[in-house]
C-alpha cells in the first residue's frame, strides 16, 4: 500500500473541511504529463468496489488497484513552502520523474 504522512493528511483533513467534501481522499495516476503518468490527489464520496483504503489522522485513503500497481510503496508528503510547496509524491517505483514532480516513468 502507500504511506500518508501525518501532516500530509493533517492538510487533506483542513482542505475536506474548508471545501464541504467528503474525507475520502482518492490518490491514483493518470496517463499523461511529460514523463508518461501523472499523480492526482480528489476528493470522493466514498471507496469505490475493488478499492484499497487505508486510515490516518481522521482521513480516509482509497486507491484503485491499477495506480496502486504503480504507487506499491509510495508516501505522500505535504511540504509547506512557498514557492515549491504542496502535496509531494515519494514513488520508489518510479524511474524517471520531471522537475516539476508532477509526473514519472516507471
Amino acid at each position: 500500500m502507500i504511506t500518508i504522512t501525518p501532516r500530509a493528511a493533517a492538510k487533506a483533513v483542513e482542505l475536506a473541511r474548508k471545501q464541504g467534501a467528503a474525507e475520502v481522499l482518492r490518490v491514483g495516476i493518470k496517463g499523461g504529463g511529460c514523463s508518461g503518468f501523472s499523480y492526482f490527489l480528489e476528493f470522493d464520496d466514498k471507496p469505490r468496489d475493488g478499492d484499497n483504503t487505508l486510515e490516518i489522522n481522521g482521513l480516509r485513503v482509497v486507491v484503485d488497484p491499477k495506480s496502486l500497481l504503480y504507487l506499491e510503496g509510495t508516501e505522500v508528503d505535504f511540504v509547506p513552502s512557498l514557492l515549491k510547496g504542496g502535496f509531494k509524491f515519494n514513488n520508489p517505483n518510479a524511474r524517471k520523474s520531471c522537475s516539476c514532480g508532477d509526473s514519472f516513468t516507471v
